[in-house]
């Protein structure tokens, strides 16, 4: 088809009322304006569409289908229901009829649409009606009963089934109603509508008592007794009411029954529990208003700031909102919020988060500094939820909270912890020089024994080096003179008399061993002062891999004056990876303990160990130092106070009573810990561990 033939083809499908659609193989080629508005998509729109999208995916094959098959016949073929999805997202329910058209030079599927949405909903409507109903009729705690223009039961509610004694299933699709109410058959109220013969034969039937209801128009009720309802003798109130169709025929009726028993045996008690009930409202009407009055006591006296907001007004407020922000009197005129901010720009950021939080349907929860009537900062919490979060206009309550104390709290809390902080860090300094002065305490209870070290070494080499000097005298006169007397070499000269009081057999035997001496003893000054600067590590202040057993060394040859008149060393030294730590102050911890272990040792000679060794702790590796006596031990009450500051069981003047504390305090700096046996009489041990990787580890 060419493209004017469709436009032409549309127009004249225009004229037709119901929806049609004009589709080929694999297009859409023309629709009516009814189709069009039908699927709410312009024509140029629905000309595009591939042919099956204007329908839900779900139908879209079964609408190729029925396309192909009015194509491939010239047949109408049978109507199909399908749902159609317009341009809005809403789904209509169509029946489809098509045949195939010939046009010049194509055919096409002419598709007429019914659309059967509103017929399906009006169906679907009447069935929920219904639904409905059974399940009002059935769950109805009145007893309840339905019969048809046959007089057939329809339906028999559970309370009425209760109340005659007779289920449901009895009686429901028979005639025979009056089998609950009478021993022979008989019409029932119910019966006599249907028939139309209320008028007739019901005041004959019911003595009079019936009557049309005064408030429910076509509805006639009656009052009678029945000696055998439900196995006992009842007063019943009953209704019965018409069912008409759309044209006004009765097509059933149902009827109501209320056991009123007890209202003719008892109207009198009924009147005082009327009475009573009139009283037990009246009670209950004073006590809502009571409660209404505390309701308003509870907002007045509340704790925290009230207020109702409209805009940028302040619509009500409660007495604690005057006290915070210093208002004289409680009002009852309309405030303007912005009074209580300290700028403009302040007030529109809080009026833009409380539009964003409470149009989400939240409430807001902010802190901010506003001040007071006196123009006093304070700084307020404040919760705000609105009424109705749709209404931009509705209005919006606050509940506000000085905490301008709690915010000095805080403040002052920020401010000593930095003073806390300063604190410590000169109690860090502070304890780092203390370590320092006990450092050079420790060196200068030490120098004693390292000058006398020193001076052995020293004495005999002086000795030597005089006697070299007078060597060297007698050998030098020696060769003068054999300069002097070369030619006169006899034994009564000045020549052999010098060379017989040189003895220059003997210096020639004795000179080396003078110069070894020498040597060794310059040896020992050596070790002796590399030992002490390997000790006190003054070329190495920073955390570096370190070899404990060489730093375990050099401090015992520093400490040696002060352990080798007392006791005997024993090494069992391990063989250990490097360890990162302070080298220096390890060997402080090493020092002081081996002096302790040493000065321990009183009226004999004792034995000190000295054991090194790899132990990993909480899956982190490890060394370990030990140090062990059998000196005298000490007393539990000794161990318990061994580490405090300033506690020292020396005479006064021989400790500071700081060295074990420092000890303590460098060994938790590594991240290490260290460890006390002690047994008085028997001996002490202390075992030092570090980590290998050091604190970090």
């Amino acid at each position: 088809m060419t493209e004017a033939k469709p436009v032409q083809m549309t127009q004249l499908l225009d004229a037709v009322a119901a929806p049609v659609l004009l589709l080929e193989q694999t297009r859409i080629v023309g629709a009516n304006d009814a189709m069009c508005r039908l699927l709410a998509t312009p024509l140029a729109d629905l000309l595009r569409l591939p042919p099956q999208h204007w329908v839900i995916p779900e139908h879209r094959q079964a609408l190729i289908d029925y396309g192909a098959r009015c194509l491939a016949s010239a047949d109408q073929q049978p109507a199909q229901e399908l749902d159609a999805l317009t341009a809005y997202g809403s789904i209509r329910h169509l029946e489809i009829t098509g045949r195939r058209l010939s046009l010049p030079g194509a055919h096409v599927a002419l598709l007429t649409c019914t659309d059967l949405s509103d017929m399906r909903h009006v169906q679907n409507s009447l069935l929920e009606m219904g639904r409905v109903m059974h399940q009002i009729i059935e769950t109805d705690p009145v007893p309840t009963f339905v019969i048809d223009a046959e007089h057939r039961v329809t339906h028999w509610n559970a309370a009425c089934a209760r109340l005659s004694g007779i289920s449901a299933s009895e009686l429901v699709g028979s005639r025979d109603a009056w089998r609950a109410f009478y021993d022979a058959p008989g019409p029932v109220l119910a019966d006599l509508v249907v028939d139309g013969s209320v008028a007739s034969v019901g005041p004959e039937r019911y003595n009079g008592q019936l009557r049309m209801s005064l408030t429910l128009p076509d509805t006639c009720e009656c009052e009678a007794f029945f000696p055998n309802l439900g196995g006992q003798p009842r007063w019943v109130f009953f209704t019965a009411t018409p069912l008409r169709d759309v044209e006004g025929r009765v097509v059933g009726a149902i009827e109501t029954l209320q056991d009123v028993t007890a209202r003719r045996t008892a109207e009198e008690q009924l009147r005082e529990n009327q009475a009573e009930l009139e009283s037990i409202v009246a009670q209950r009407t004073a006590e809502l208003l009571l409660s209404n009055h505390e309701l308003d006591a509870f907002l007045e006296n509340a704790s925290v700031g009230i207020i109702a907001t409209r805009g940028s007004v302040i619509t009500r407020s409660n007495k604690k909102f005057a006290e915070i922000f210093e208002l004289e009197t409680v009002t009852g005129d309309e405030l303007s919020a912005k009074l209580f901010f300290l700028n403009e720009a302040d007030f529109r950021e809080l009026s833009r988060r409380m539009r964003e939080t409470l149009a989400e349907g939240r409430s807001l929860s902010h802190e901010m500094r506003l001040r007071t009537a006196n123009d006093t900062p304070i700084w307020v919490q404040m919760i705000a939820y609105t009424t109705n979060p749709l209404d931009p206009q509705a209005s919006v309550w606050w509940l506000l909270q000085d905490r301008t104390e709690v915010m000095r709290a805080q403040e002052e809390l920020v401010l000593n912890y930095r003073n806390i902080k300063q604190t410590n860090a000169r109690l860090e300094e502070a304890q780092n020089q203390l370590l320092q002065s006990e450092k050079m305490a420790s060196i200068g209870q030490l120098a004693a024994g390292v000058a006398h070290e020193i001076n052995n070494p020293i004495g005999f080499v002086n000795s030597n080096l005089g006697s070299l000097r007078r060597y060297v005298e007698a050998l030098l006169s020696l060769v003068a003179a054999y300069g002097r007397h070369r030619d006169e070499l006899t034994a009564d000269t000045e020549l052999a008399r010098l060379e017989k009081a040189a003895d220059l057999d003997f210096i020639a035997e004795d000179l080396p061993a003078l110069l070894q001496e020498s040597e060794d003893g310059l040896s020992r000054v050596k070790k002796i002062v590399q030992d002490l600067k390997d000790f006190s590590r003054v070329d190495s202040a920073d955390w570096q891999d370190a070899d404990i057993n060489a730093g375990l060394e050099s401090t015992l040859n520093v400490v040696m004056n002060e352990v080798k008149y007392r006791a005997d060393v024993e090494r069992r030294l391990g063989q250990l990876p490097p360890v990162r730590c302070l080298a220096g102050q390890l060997n402080q911890v090493f020092m002081n303990l081996i002096v302790n272990a040493a000065h321990a040792m009183e009226g004999k000679r004792g034995l000190l160990t000295l054991s090194t060794g790899c132990e990993p702790r909480d899956k982190v590796d490890g060394v370990w130092v030990e140090v062990a006596d059998n000196g005298k031990g000490m007393t539990p009450e000794v161990q318990r106070r061994i580490f405090e500051p300033f506690f020292t069981t020396k005479p006064v003047g021989q400790g500071t009573g700081l060295g074990l504390s420092l000890s303590f305090s460098i060994v938790k700096k590594h991240g290490g810990h260290i460890e006390l046996h002690s047994e008085p009489g028997v001996g002490t041990r202390f075992k030092v561990w570090v980590p290998v990787g050091g604190p970090s580890a």
